[in-house]
């Protein structure tokens, strides 16, 4: 079947009588819209409210952070205080609420417009009393604010999060009547309540984070693309691989990858980017769950490829006192196993369907891409600013900067005022949800100190997996992923760090690798059934079963679930050794990777029979291990599986498969 009438399930043959670039097709509007759907659509004075107050949060964050530092408590209070009202503003609290803004809209915004200048005034005597000898008023203020976070939560992230602070709260009550290691003496409601409201619970280490990292790396993502340069990386991706087998699946795996990396959520970067790529992966032939899965495992991936890693490695930095260029260089060899992974398994569906790409003639031309090249360097700039040793807040100034400069060079891209405002704007109304799930984040880390509960944790981990470390990994990526679900993945790493990487530490585990372990889990937690963030925000888009989908992308996504136990028996894929051997190991890792794909497919050079998988599944297994002695046997099967597939490709039943397009 030639790519000319090569039809989608649902849709017209993908050949047009005109060689339009398939991507002038692709409403890019729409699709940066997307995460912001479930805002309000204000309008007249309201509206105009809303901007004139999102352009100024951004403004006033990137003026603190670079220009005129306040107070940690002041700046944290700004930025909740700055984004609550927004949120509030925004974001419904029920569906018949959406039409405009209600009531009770406004007294949340009034509580939390008092409870900000209340700490402000009040901050020199909250620093010594608060948690300790506190006065009715601030019991008062910090059980508004507590009230405020977990509804500002429950409305932008759903109610996964704000249940769990709940259960975490009652804990902090009736822990004096649970047995065993549960237990703690109790404490007061006035101790409880402005402890939580204090620098080591709702102001602790992810609001911090939030306030000045995240919240820039994401007014620089709106900056790329309000200019333009986010709608180039996936003219780039199609440029270079929307003509292979399975196009649109390997471009949704690349601009994923490239978009991911800014995006602090897995399912908003699902529905950003799944908004074009998953109705044209249906049209060349891809079945509606394999399309939503493979967008949703891809943009988790996101979460994990430098050089900004969503969110959680600011965190991750913070916690553990390691640079941050440190952990990024970490992450290179995990996340090229990540996608490489997706990239084959797509690959090797496209050859088991026999689809196609799209005809050449309906792509951007190569050269024509590669000459606007100069719209990486925003990227580049962040990347070598942060390698040079430059903090990150200066890294990310300079590539919003750059990004400004960069779009003068075309017309096309050119940011006047009006679109440099819009993409303030854009960075703040982005920033909402991930500075609720920080504040809520706070609270659970709050209790998990008050309550000695995460020591007490590590110590029932250690127990349970006795001198056996294998078992202490497996119990805790089951605790990560548990915790996760449902969940954005800033707050599933900040509460699984918390609970989790304590007590790997304490077993002698490296605390790059204990953080890096749990936090690969917290990501993939948006891909494990059956509650799958991702999967079901993809599912959306493509129309297919959520539930359904969920299966797929956690088959899609095996490799995530095998590369933290790689890189904790390999420590050289975490650039940890010399590099001969980081080399050899991620060549190894690369073809084992390769091997359980096809094993998860079912296909490696022709169809697999179910021992066939088998087999190639352990051999695959045997390759990710570092011992040189599983390295040969997994090659030797690998290559005994070769032979007998060339033998038999011919059989019965057996298709040849189509010839890649590139």
């Amino acid at each position: 079947m030639t790519p000319e009438n090569r039809k989608g399930p649902d849709s017209e043959p993908i050949n047009q009588s005109s060689p339009q670039d398939i991507t002038n097709r692709i409403d890019f509007d729409k699709a940066e819209a997307a995460e912001s759907s479930s805002h309000r659509p204000l309008t007249g004075r309201i509206a105009r409210l809303v901007s004139v107050w999102a352009i100024f949060a951004a403004v006033f964050h990137i003026a603190v952070l670079v220009f005129y530092p306040l107070d940690p408590w002041v700046f944290r209070t700004c930025h909740l205080v700055l984004l609550g009202v927004l949120g509030f503003l925004l974001i419904p609290g029920w569906q018949k609420a959406r039409g405009k803004v209600h009531w009770s809209d406004w007294i949340f915004i009034a509580g939390l417009l008092y409870a900000g200048w209340y700490i402000i005034d009040n901050l020199k005597l909250l620093i010594f009393r608060v948690g300790v000898v506190p006065t009715p008023n601030d019991v008062i203020v910090a059980v508004i604010v507590v009230i405020v976070v977990l509804e500002l939560t429950r409305r932008a992230s759903g109610n996964a999060l704000p249940i769990l602070c709940m259960v975490f709260i009652s804990y902090a009550f009736i822990g004096p009547y649970l047995p065993g290691v549960l237990q703690h003496k109790g404490y007061s409601f006035e101790r409880f309540f402005t402890y939580i409201f204090s620098l080591d619970g709702i102001f602790s280490v992810p609001l911090a984070i939030s306030s000045k990292y995240i919240i820039l790396f994401i007014i620089f993502s709106a900056f790329l693309q309000v200019s333009g340069v986010g709608r180039y990386f996936v003219k780039w991706a199609f440029s270079i691989s929307g003509h292979a087998r399975g196009g649109p699946a390997k471009v949704a795996v690349i601009s994923s990858a490239l978009m991911g990396t800014m995006n602090g959520t897995s399912a908003g970067n699902a529905v950003a980017t799944g908004s074009f790529t998953i109705p044209l992966m249906r049209k060349v032939g891809y079945s509606p769950k394999f399309a939503a899965a493979t967008e949703a495992v891809a943009s988790t991936g996101g979460q994990i490829m430098p050089p900004i890693m969503g969110a959680g490695v600011f965190i991750m930095s913070e916690l553990t006192g390691i640079p941050y260029q440190q952990i990024m260089l970490a992450g290179v060899v995990p996340a090229l196993l990540y996608f490489a992974s997706i990239y084959f398994m797509v690959d090797l569906e496209a050859v088991k369907l026999r689809l196609m790409g799209f005809p050449r003639h309906m792509l951007p031309p190569f050269w024509d891409v590669m000459r606007q090249g100069y719209l990486f360097i925003p990227i580049l700039v962040l990347f070598s600013l942060l390698l040079l040793g430059y903090s990150v807040v200066m890294a990310g100034f300079w590539g919003i900067l750059s990004s400004f400069l960069i779009s003068w060079v075309s017309r096309e891209t050119r940011m006047g005022p009006s679109k440099t405002l819009l993409a303030l704007e854009t960075g703040a109304r982005a920033a909402i949800q991930l500075m609720a799930v920080c504040a809520a984040a706070g609270i659970i880390m709050g209790v998990i100190a008050l309550t000695g509960i995460g020591l007490k944790f590590a110590s029932l981990i250690l127990g349970i997996a006795g001198t056996s470390t294998f078992l202490a990994l497996l119990f805790s990526m089951l605790i990560a992923i548990l915790l996760g679900m449902g969940m954005p993945t800033t707050a599933a790493y900040a509460v699984a760090a918390s609970v989790v990487a304590p007590g790997l530490i304490r077993m002698g585990i490296d605390p790059l690798m204990a953080h890096f372990f749990v936090f690969y889990f917290a990501c993939v937690s948006a891909i494990t059934p059956p509650v799958a963030l991702a999967a079901y925000a993809a599912s959306g888009i493509s129309g297919s079963d959520p539930m359904r989908t969920s299966y797929t992308s956690f088959r899609l996504g095996i490799a995530a679930y095998i590369v933290p136990f790689m890189f904790f028996y390999a420590p050289e894929m975490l650039l940890q050794g010399p590099t001969l051997l980081i080399i050899s190991s991620t060549a190894t890792a690369l073809i084992g990777i390769y091997g359980l794909a096809c094993s998860m497919q079912g296909w490696y050079f022709g169809r697999l029979q179910l021992l066939f998988r088998a087999i190639l599944f352990v051999a695959a297994i045997s390759l990710v291990h570092p011992n040189m002695f599983f390295d040969v046997v997994g090659l030797g099967a690998m290559a005994m599986l070769l032979v007998l597939q060339k033998a038999r490709k011919s059989g019965p039943g057996q298709e040849e498969p189509v010839p890649a397009g590139a």
